[in-house]
């Protein structure tokens, strides 16, 4: 039976006990004793039986304030609506998915009046991203002659979905732009003739490239005349992210592959600040996710969507299949940003050969992120001998890594060596290089 003796029981069955005390001469009140709580008993149970099922007019909702990001605290919300013609007081704990933290307690306890509602508010923080599932909420009531709490569950368990943090993504781009970074880059473009797009006429400037200057017009007005261009909108941005065994990699909480995520996220975020559309290619040994280049809160929905649940796994990637997949889907010209790790000459010697697929109709942008930072591994004196061996295993690296990023170079890419740190301001930064200097 799913029930617990109250307070009031315990004080009615020690009443019992104090005629215990007279029973040294009147041994008769030894059997009223026993026959009183034996009845005591009996009626508490009884009163379980008649007070076990609670009214279908008391129900329990869960509701959340937001949809639950990494690292953001979320409340979540008991909404208890007491429909019936009964006054209850309960105590109620939710199950909640043990994965996440507590920030609060998970239990109260408070009087229910008939035709009411009350709410209880506790907060939880997810530490990855997945599906999660929150169980029924157990709860306890008062019996109707408050001899014993009654159990049961209410509500309905709940799958919920634990999604990139979009908030951090954001603030990471502000951070490593600024806020007006890209209108600077606009008016540094504008005043220097640089970009594609043509956008009006104005008189010529000392200063001004001569390649720029329209002889018919100058002709016409009389004056010399130069056409000034502004950076291109609606541009493509294609993310290419690795999802193979070096993205397991965990530096401090998060691993790499989530951080290549929000280091997305943030480019996402820059790009449609910059007017151009932004795809994404999760890949291992084969394609996992594609999202064609697009814009809007929709496509940001659909990006966070796609990758809720999304983990590396322990092969190796196939950068050939993910290429081709990009050349075969893309035709017109994109910017192509590769996260990925390399750490041996295979994948090195793969990645490059690989690339041939993408050029000359694409730019790719080549992005290593590795476990530290392995120049300052290299440039710290060693203590012991095995920091002799760490340092020469970290120069190896190094080397390959530079060997295969100048390759890159030579073959009309662009490349970047980072760490988890450096990794969002430096993909910024990038971006709008190539922006501002028109390489697209």
């Amino acid at each position: 039976m799913n029930f617990v003796f109250s307070r009031k029981f315990f004080v009615l069955l020690a009443i019992g006990f104090v005629p215990l005390s007279l029973s040294w001469n009147a041994p008769w009140l030894r059997y009223a004793v026993l026959i009183y709580d034996a009845a005591l008993v009996a009626f508490a149970v009884f009163d379980y039986f008649a007070s076990r099922r609670l009214p279908a007019e008391l129900t329990i909702k869960r509701e959340f304030t937001g949809r639950f990001a990494i690292g953001d605290k979320t409340n979540v919300k008991l909404r208890i609506e007491n429909a019936s013609a009964r006054d209850f007081y309960l105590k109620i704990k939710d199950e909640f998915p043990p994965e996440m933290i507590l920030s609060e307690q998970r239990e109260a306890e408070f009087p229910v009046k008939a035709q009411t509602t009350a709410n209880f508010i506790y907060e939880l923080t997810p530490l990855s991203r997945g599906k999660y599932e929150f169980g029924k909420t157990a709860a306890r009531f008062l019996s109707k002659f408050g001899l014993v709490w009654c159990q049961t569950d209410l509500g309905e368990t709940e799958t919920v979905k634990v999604y990139p943090n979009m908030r951090r993504a954001r603030e990471m781009a502000l951070k490593a732009l600024g806020a007006v970074s890209f209108l600077a880059v606009q008016r540094k473009a504008v005043l220097r003739g640089e970009g594609r797009d043509f956008e009006s006429m104005r008189d010529y400037v000392p200063g001004d490239e001569l390649r720029h200057v329209s002889w018919t017009a100058t002709a016409r007005r009389s004056r010399l005349t130069t056409r000034q261009y502004q950076i291109e909108r609606d541009q493509t941005i294609l993310i290419a992210l690795d999802a193979g065994r070096l993205m397991t990699g965990r530096i401090g909480d998060e691993s790499k592959f989530d951080t290549a995520i929000h280091a997305s996220l943030a480019l996402m975020a820059a790009a449609a600040r910059g007017g151009d559309n932004c795809g994404l290619l999760v890949f291992g040994r084969r394609v996992k996710k594609f999202l064609p280049p697009n814009k809007g809160v929709r496509h940001i929905d659909a990006t966070l969507e796609a990758l809720h649940d999304l983990e590396p796994e322990l092969i190796e990637p196939s950068y050939s299949r993910a290429f081709q997949f990009v050349a075969s889907n893309s035709k017109k010209r994109s910017f192509v940003v590769i996260l990925t790790d390399l750490v041996d000459r295979e994948s090195s010697k793969e990645l490059i050969t690989s690339l041939k697929l993408l050029r000359p109709r694409h730019l790719p942008l080549v992005v290593t992120i590795g476990d530290r930072d392995l120049n300052r591994t290299v440039s710290e004196k060693p203590l012991e001998i095995k920091d002799v061996f760490t340092q020469s295993a970290a120069e190896e690296i190094i080397y390959q890594r530079e060997s295969a990023l100048r390759l890159v170079e030579t073959l009309g890419g662009l490349a970047l060596d980072v760490t988890t740190n450096s990794l969002a301001p430096k993909l910024l930064e990038t971006y709008l290089k190539v922006k501002e200097r028109g390489l697209l």
